[in-house]
């Protein structure tokens, strides 16, 4: 991960209360797309800060059966990440249907 994507992923997790953990990884999706993500997993709710399409997407952690799924909650849109196994994917949730089209899968941490 650039030196840049990280001060921009620690500056926008300056809410936090202090001592939080923070973990980051850096996944390598289809069509050789990067998107590195810093979890904050001791927030309340957890949080994941990811760098999508230029720009810094705050997530929270959802409700979800399965793995981890981060998104905003709110009756609008938003992006949709969702981990589970060492995997993730991205998507775009619409607000009016919540259908999730498909940004990125199979993503996988890089080493």
């Amino acid at each position: 991960m650039s030196r840049v994507i990280r001060v921009a992923l620690c500056a926008s997790l300056w809410a936090l209360p202090a001592g939080a953990e923070t973990i980051a990884i850096t996944y390598l999706c289809e069509r050789g797309a990067s998107v590195p993500v810093v979890y904050v997993p001791d927030a309340d709710p957890a949080v994941a800060v990811l760098y999508v399409e230029g720009r810094l997407i705050n997530l929270q952690t959802m409700p979800s059966a399965s793995g981890a799924r981060y998104g905003w909650p709110s009756d609008g849109a938003s992006y949709q990440w969702w981990e589970h196994q060492g995997r993730a994917r991205l998507g775009w949730q619409d607000g009016a249907s919540d259908a999730v089209t498909p940004i990125y899968n199979d993503c996988v941490p890089q080493d």
